[in-house]
């Protein structure tokens, strides 16, 4: 009897989501950069110690870098080096988006966000994302808006 090869689960490709991104924002049009990360940092990213809250894209002289990304490093992390966990890191966009980015945020007044973190390829890209910002009632309006979804789908499954 010949065994069956097993095939391996394919590991979600996603590290981080930055859920109240949602929340606090507009989301509009998304973007996927590579990110510039140390050894002791990809390491971290695989372990999933990594938190998107509060983390916040600027632009300077031309370049994209993000703010506020805490990659907790890992207990056996290197001796000679000391990690800087909320260090900012340089984000690899191509120049025509680097453009769009700069104009959306210095003459429409957006904000660039950090949606998520994943693996494409091996490597670590993230998805940014140009936001509005919402008033408070515009959040009560959405969480609202998601409560009735909510209890539609639970009339729909009880009547089925």
């Amino acid at each position: 009897m010949a065994k069956s090869k097993k095939t391996p689960k394919a590991a979600s490709s996603t590290i981080a989501l930055n859920k109240k991104a949602r929340h606090d924002y507009f989301l509009e049009d998304r973007f996927e950069a590579g990110l510039v990360l140390e050894g002791w940092e990809v390491k971290s990213l695989r372990a999933g110690r990594v938190q998107l809250q509060d983390s916040y894209v600027f632009l300077k002289d031309g370049e994209a870098y993000v703010i506020g990304v805490l990659i907790t490093p890992l207990p056996a992390a290197s001796t000679h080096i000391t990690p800087d966990p909320r260090r900012t890191r340089k984000l690899l966009l191509h120049r025509h988006e680097l453009n769009r980015l700069i104009g959306a945020v210095e003459r429409r007044g957006y904000t660039l966000v950090v949606t998520a973190l994943y693996w494409h390829r091996g490597r670590a890209k993230a998805e940014i994302a140009l936001a509005k910002g919402k008033q408070t009632h515009d959040k009560r309006a959405s969480i609202k808006e998601r409560d009735w979804r909510r209890d539609k789908q639970r009339l729909l499954k009880e009547r089925h």
